[in-house]
């Protein structure tokens, strides 16, 4: 194991921000972690959904369709990376909460190499095959040639997405979730700036949208670079970045490949029922486009919400505080819980005015179908709450196994759901959200026991 240093400064000899959860309150640091992680997400997540409301507005229903059925395909890449950078960050939130600076310096240079390698590739195998994934998910032909479009242009892009989520996760693992939120802020900024300017000014459709997303991603990798570099002192690894360490390799990609599947088995599940939507009907399509970013919305908040635990518990994993883990697992509940309470009120009373903002005026059906799709999902919400802060404390003692395995039945449930729903009783588009339901029972009943076992035991994992 590595040999623990002291801590770090920059140039000016002001701390860094970095933040230390190992020691003090509980809830507190929690609390103050997840907000800059949930403003950041939802940013970002403001960029993909400016996206759509451009085109929608600007173009009309089958670009929107386009944007819609493309993004199933375009999130199984970017959660791919994701997945990797997130199991990544586990290992090095582990590592900091030890002290263990040397080692955590070549597991983010060995993470480096290895990831940017990896993307690199998966562009050029994605390019190749955007279309016949297309194909493959029965992607009615008028709309095939704008989706591929909008493809071919964001995988060009891949490893933007890359960089950007190893250096922000690499900043969160540290315990720094706010400078990643002020270049997302940015960013969702320069996006909506440059999708009214390609697409409502200068009428390039849905090429203008997937430019102006690779352009916000590249600006977001420039500026973590720069900010690293002058600001994060422990971070400025030189010629570290090129680090290769054998043995480190292997144990970032037995965690980081179990996350990855397990965000791939999340996102192919739900390209599974993409492909259901795509034989409803292009008014189908697009309001399952329109609903599918609300419950974006929706649910990042728990997802960050259970990051936070992932980070809070795995340092103190990595530290050897094991009351501090069951405090702090108790605390992200409650902060899931209050959330979910709050979502439900707001989607409920506002799902009309939501599905506005997607489609032009006079477009009843597509309103009309999101809105009962809101308005059942949105008594739901507290079973992903839960399922999420789970996940995050499964993530943070390292098995991250239970995980991947209480995910597949997730989206095996809900699969099966939607399928025996629309093609067995022709239930209609609300059949969406009861198979979302039935996939959070299946994954609640799965997880519930070995959360049981795991807390009465001794938090040995990692």
């Amino acid at each position: 194991m590595g040999q623990r240093e002291k801590e770090y400064r920059t140039p000016s000899g002001s701390r860094p921000k970095v933040q230390d959860m190992t020691r003090g309150p509980v809830v507190r640091p929690l609390v103050s972690f997840t907000i800059p992680l949930v403003l950041g997400n939802l940013f970002q997540l403001l960029y993909n959904a400016v996206d759509s409301a451009v085109v929608g507005r600007f173009v009309g229903e089958d670009a929107l369709a386009a944007v819609g059925t493309a993004t199933p395909v375009m999130n199984m890449v970017i959660l791919l990376i994701s997945g990797l950078c997130m199991g990544a960050g586990i290992l090095m939130s582990s590592y900091y909460g030890a002290k263990e600076y040397e080692v955590l310096r070549r597991q983010i240079g060995t993470t480096m190499l290895a990831g940017s390698a990896f993307s690199v590739g998966l562009s050029v195998l994605m390019l190749l095959l955007a279309r016949p994934i297309l194909l493959l998910i029965r992607v009615p032909a008028r709309v095939i040639p704008q989706a591929q479009l909008y493809l071919s242009i964001v995988f060009l892009g891949t490893l933007f997405t890359f960089l950007y989520n190893l250096l922000a996760n690499t900043l969160r693992a540290l315990g720094d979730s706010k400078t990643p939120l002020y270049f997302l802020v940015l960013c969702a900024i320069l996006n909506g700036t440059l999708d009214l300017l390609l697409v409502a000014v200068l009428s390039w459709g849905v090429a203008g949208s997937a430019v102006a997303t690779v352009a916000s991603q590249a600006v977001s990798c420039l500026l973590c670079l720069l900010y690293i570099r002058k600001r994060v002192p422990l971070l400025n690894l030189g010629r570290q970045w090129l680090v290769w360490d054998r043995s480190l390799l292997k144990k970032t990609v037995a965690f980081s490949s179990t996350s990855a599947m397990q965000q791939m088995c999340l996102q192919l599940g739900k390209t599974v029922i993409q492909a259901v939507v795509n034989t409803q009907g292009v008014s189908v399509m697009a309001a399952f486009a329109a609903v599918n970013r609300v419950d974006d919305f929706a649910y990042t908040p728990q997802q960050n919400i259970g990051h936070a635990m992932t980070t809070f518990i795995a340092q103190n994993q990595g530290a050897g505080h094991r009351d501090r883990i069951r405090k702090g697992f108790a605390g992200g509940l409650l902060i899931e819980a209050v959330y979910s309470i709050l979502l439900l009120c707001f989607i409920y009373l506002a799902a009309p005015q939501i599905m506005g903002w997607f489609v032009k005026k006079g477009e009843t059906q597509v309103i009309d179908l999101g809105v009962s799709y809101l308005h059942l999902i949105a008594a739901m919400y507290l079973l992903p709450a839960l399922t999420n802060g789970i996940q995050g404390f499964f993530r943070g003692i390292g098995d991250l196994k239970v995980t991947l395995q209480s995910t597949f039945m997730n989206m095996l449930g809900r699969v099966t759901a939607v399928i025996v729903l629309v093609y067995g009783f022709s239930v209609g588009f609300v059949s969406l959200a009861w198979a979302n339901l039935a996939g959070w029972i299946v994954m609640l009943l799965f997880e519930t026991p070995l959360l049981v076992r795991q807390l009465r035991s001794g938090l040995t994992r990692l």
